[in-house]
């Protein structure tokens, strides 16, 4: 049996974030040992009404509640967008161990832009950070959700 690609399952994240008109952005949490999803989530801020409802933010949630565990060591999250500062706190302080994202976000990003929150000598946690993985296809899920509404 073959393990499910975390990153193409946050591209499907992502896709069912633009059909409830959604900023397209999926995320997937997994155990890194077994590679065993523990969370999948998209962005439900216009439907919830809610600045934080952000994908990262919504797989942590899960993610800590199944375990019931504020830290998720020994996880890898895996999001199709450069997660934003709010985010990256919330990895930071969930404790897990690697983040994967898809496309770079020189405007929001908090990561390897912005902030760049995991180089701040406050933060207590710096994940394992991988950018750039699949970008094109997560690039071009935004790009065409942003085109669409011009």
């Amino acid at each position: 049996m073959t393990k499910p690609d975390p990153m193409a399952e946050a591209l499907k994240q992502a896709e069912a974030a633009a059909a409830l008109g959604e900023v397209p952005v999926g995320a997937v949490l997994v155990e890194m040992a077994s590679g065993e999803i523990l969370a999948r989530a998209h962005n439900l801020v216009e439907r919830d009404s809610d600045p934080t409802a952000h994908a990262e933010i919504l797989a942590i949630r899960r993610a800590a509640a199944d375990q019931g565990a504020p830290r998720l060591e020994g996880t890898a999250l895996y999001v199709t967008l450069e997660p934003c500062a709010m985010c990256a706190a919330a990895i930071s302080f969930a404790r897990i161990g690697r983040l994967v994202f898809g496309a770079y976000d020189p405007k929001g990003g908090g990561v390897d832009h912005g902030a760049r929150f995991f180089e701040q000598p406050t933060c207590h946690h710096r994940p394992e950070v991988i950018g750039g993985v699949q970008e094109q296809e997560c690039g071009a899920l935004l790009q065409a959700f942003f085109k669409a509404r011009r």
